[in-house]
């Protein structure tokens, strides 16, 4: 009896025990299924702006829901914009997923933004026959085309401290917020901190190699294959805590940006953004002079629409775009007040120096102007339309009026009463009261010459 008691007591604790190693055989599995998620890849091309910045927020959301391992980022920029540059580097900084930055392929450069992009990433890599730094911003150079402010005199004791790239405060002020932003990410990444104050102050470049040797990047890869195959192994920390990148089977999703991003990148480039609004003010304009066509008013509020939500992505100064506006209402102005041309001249030079100084150079570190020779025919179509529309009113005026009490003077009628030096006479089928200052008799034929009220004066033909 006990023999048995004890077979059931031991078959039971081993039923426990197997539904125990059961248990954490499939928590075990949960959790290396967790880490054996793929690894996504995106890429940024071309300049730093909001889309850039949107591709980085959706790809990191698209790796914590593909439970992806690593986020790789191709990277090849000349710079942009410095609020979007800062979004993207509290992306990656904040991000639970690590992400590897990537200057490829050969040709691709990481300048200006790109720089702290790499300085950023938690893995630091570029492509042989790339190159990474030039981070000054741009607008320490003043306006663009015109030579940068030199600096004033200094003593010779102290012309070593002088930096010729920062002569007033607020370009000093620029120049060391951008310098300390730099250093804190090299600092917090381990990379070389006196070539990244180097990079901003004196726009030093690096080659691939060079970048490799002096401790600003982590790795030189031939491809896509040879970075993660370099990288496995390697040790980075996220969040305080230390972990150690595992690339060997992982799997690999390619992430590209969806209509909305790619559309935002078309309309946020300031060529773009300034046909968009010219299209909407002459669409809007040519509804008003010929209201009901209804096409150049759907376009121009479309494109008007469109233009004003690419100036939310760009460092716009709002002066310049009222100086845009109101020289296109002087130089319509012109056409209804003709005189001796001073409101289309004014016109024309508000358009042209709104149009100049439209964004802002202090909010990028590339130049983002409004192309001139675009200035330039944008403001000579404007003229020709406001001529157009000039020669049109004035043909308009030399017409014979068609309607109201004008249409009557010079029309020919026929006497049908007439007593003294007045009667009734047939104009355009109508019975009209008349005068003239001689005598008529009925069947003569008489010129309207004017009108008072329901009275025509009329003279014998």
């Amino acid at each position: 009896m006990s023999t048995n008691r004890a077979s059931r007591l031991r078959q039971w604790m081993l039923t426990v025990f197997g539904l125990v190693a059961l248990i954490a055989a499939s928590s075990l599995s949960t959790r290396t299924a967790e880490r054996d998620g793929g690894i996504l890849i995106t890429e940024i091309r071309g300049a730093i702006g909001v889309a850039a910045t949107r591709l980085v927020v959706d790809a990191i959301a698209k790796a914590r829901q593909e439970n992806a391992r690593y986020l790789v980022i191709h990277l090849d920029t000349p710079g942009g914009l410095v609020a979007a540059t800062r979004d993207i580097v509290r992306q990656i900084l904040t991000s639970p997923i690590p992400v590897i930055v990537y200057v490829s392929p050969g040709g691709a450069r990481a300048a200006s933004a790109g720089t702290f992009i790499v300085y950023a990433a938690h893995v630091a890599a570029m492509a042989p026959g790339t190159n990474i730094g030039a981070a000054t911003p741009v607008d320490l150079g003043g306006l663009p085309g015109l030579p940068r402010p030199t600096a004033p005199q200094r003593d010779e004791k102290d012309k070593d401290k002088a930096n010729p790239a920062a002569d007033t405060a607020a370009q000093r002020k620029t120049l060391n917020d951008t310098i300390a932003m730099l250093r804190s990410l090299a600092q917090l990444r381990g990379r070389n901190v006196e070539w990244a104050e180097k990079a901003v102050r004196d726009a030093a470049t690096l080659t691939a190699e060079d970048a490799l040797k002096e401790s600003v990047i982590d790795v030189v890869a031939l491809g896509l294959d040879d970075l993660l195959t370099k990288i496995d192994g390697r040790k980075i920390t996220i969040n305080a805590v230390e972990h150690t990148i595992t690339t060997n089977g992982a799997t690999r999703i390619m992430f590209g940006p969806d209509w909305r991003t790619r559309l935002l990148g078309v309309i946020s480039d300031p060529n773009v953004a300034f046909i968009l609004l010219l299209i909407g003010m002459y669409g809007i304009l040519f509804e008003f002079w010929n209201p009901g066509g209804l096409v150049a008013g759907v376009i121009g509020a479309v494109c008007l629409l469109l233009g004003l939500t690419a100036l939310t992505a760009l460092p716009v100064q709002y002066a310049a775009l009222g100086l845009i506006v109101l020289g296109i209402a002087l130089m319509i102005a012109e056409v209804f007040t003709p005189g001796l041309g001073i409101l289309g001249i004014g016109g024309l030079t508000a358009f042209v120096t709104g149009s100049l100084f439209l964004f802002d150079p202090a909010g990028a570190d590339i130049d983002i102007s409004v192309s001139l020779p675009l200035i330039i025919a944008s403001a000579a179509t404007t003229g020709a339309l406001a001529l157009f529309a000039l020669g049109a009113a004035v043909k308009a005026r030399s017409r014979p009026a068609l309607t109201g009490a004008e249409q009557m003077i010079g029309s020919v009628g026929e006497v049908v009463e007439w007593n003294g030096l007045q009667g009734r006479i047939r104009v355009h089928g109508e019975m009209w009261n008349a005068r003239a200052k001689l005598p008529l008799a009925p069947g003569d034929a008489v010129l309207v010459v004017q009108r008072e009220n329901l009275t025509l004066l009329v003279t014998s033909k």
